[in-house]
């Protein structure tokens, strides 16, 4: 089995760079461009975009047939992991900037918007060792707090002026059993529903024209259906509290789950969007940020994989994209060669995986007619 490394070093010993320069020109070049779809309808569209290690291509930023793909296709752009805590706090009394700013700039000089993600990661299999590890002292909650809002402060209204969509808590949930995680820095503050209303409240006053998101990856799977309830609940509880919550960021991982089991057949169609439904109902505005189709349980045969992903983002889309308050459809990372999944829940036959709309050689796919195609047919948003 290949992990993501392994397989970008194969792709880049088989596929030359100038050929996969001339192939991202060439499906830079179709028209209209998926951000031009959107525009039409009154949305954006983006992608993850991410530095990798220093050296290496894992990231995608230092293949420029990969920016030029991103620069033509998006309209913004999201750091993939650069803005989070382990990348850019590396200690309690350390920020390391320079990564995201570099993305920032790069973004900025291509005239494309930036979404930032995230502030909180409320999981504690993310939470830095060094924060896991933290002796928040006599006044744990003082000191948790002060922690807190100074991060949020520092990062928020850092990047205040150009980044116009935050994802200010992500993943606050345990799927499993729809209760809310707690890490090291929740328990200091005395809890989460505490922890999250914090970071939203420092949010809004370092970012006060931004859009605040809560950003969770419930699906439309029958395994999902916990998860989907306890999000609503959540939502409920911080409306009644009043935080400044703007919107539900809907990661959109769909595809195969852990267990090699396409999730086509378990899909819920009436119960996502009665799930939307109550989300909007509520007030909140919702977003895709992290749109992919893992295709782990797929045939092997390239032709009919690409089909059924085609096929099930589709569907997928339509549903979601009916909603109109959905103002922004982020894919994680737009070229095969340099997803995530590449490096996770591995296919049974070693094979790499064909999540995203662009293959490793840069060109266009099956899923990217289909989110062409749901793009034009969403209804228009208001504008």
């Amino acid at each position: 089995m290949m992990d993501r490394r392994q397989f970008v070093a194969a792709a880049g010993a088989t596929l030359a760079l100038p050929s996969l320069i001339s192939a991202a020109a060439a499906d830079a070049q179709v028209v209209p461009s998926l951000d031009t779809l959107a525009k039409a309808r009154g949305m954006r569209f983006g992608s993850a975009l991410g530095l990798g290690k220093p050296g290496t291509l894992e990231g995608g930023f230092a293949d420029p047939a990969y920016r030029t793909l991103i620069a033509a296709q998006c309209g913004l752009i999201v750091p993939e992991n650069e803005m989070k805590w382990g990348v850019l706090r590396p200690s309690a009394d350390q920020f390391d900037f320079a990564p995201a700013d570099r993305l920032v700039a790069w973004a900025k000089a291509h005239n494309l918007g930036v979404r930032g993600h995230n502030l909180l990661w409320q999981h504690p299999r993310w939470t830095p060792e060094w924060l896991t590890a933290h002796d928040f002292g006599s006044q744990p909650r003082v000191a948790g707090e002060k922690m807190l809002t100074e991060h949020v402060t520092k990062v928020a209204g850092r990047f205040a002026d150009v980044v116009h969509s935050f994802d200010v808590v992500n993943e606050a949930i345990d799927e499993k059993t729809g209760t809310l995680r707690e890490t090291s820095l929740s328990r200091a503050i005395g809890g989460t529903i505490e922890t999250i209303a914090l970071a939203f409240h420092a949010a809004r006053q370092a970012a006060p024209r931004a859009q605040l998101v809560y950003n969770d990856y419930m699906s439309w799977a029958a395994s999902s259906a916990l998860h989907r309830a306890a999000v609503l609940k959540l939502l409920g509880e911080l409306k009644a509290r009043n935080v400044p919550v703007d919107a539900l960021g809907i990661q959109g991982h769909i595809g195969s789950n852990g267990a090699g089991v396409a999730t086509t057949l378990g899909r819920q169609t009436e119960e996502w969007r009665s799930f939307l439904d109550a989300v909007t109902a509520m007030g909140f505005g919702l977003l895709i940020t992290e749109f992919d189709v893992n295709d782990m349980g797929l045939p092997a045969d390239i032709a009919v994989r690409d089909q059924a992903v085609g096929e099930l983002a589709g569907a997928y889309l339509d549903v979601t994209l009916s909603h109109p308050q959905v103002d922004t459809l982020m894919c994680w990372g737009l070229s095969d060669r340099y997803s995530w999944l590449q490096g996770t829940s591995p296919r049974a036959d070693g094979l790499p995986k064909r999540p995203l709309p662009y293959s490793t050689a840069m060109r266009a796919k099956p899923l990217r007619d289909a989110v062409a195609g749901a793009l034009r047919a969403m209804p228009m948003r208001a504008v």
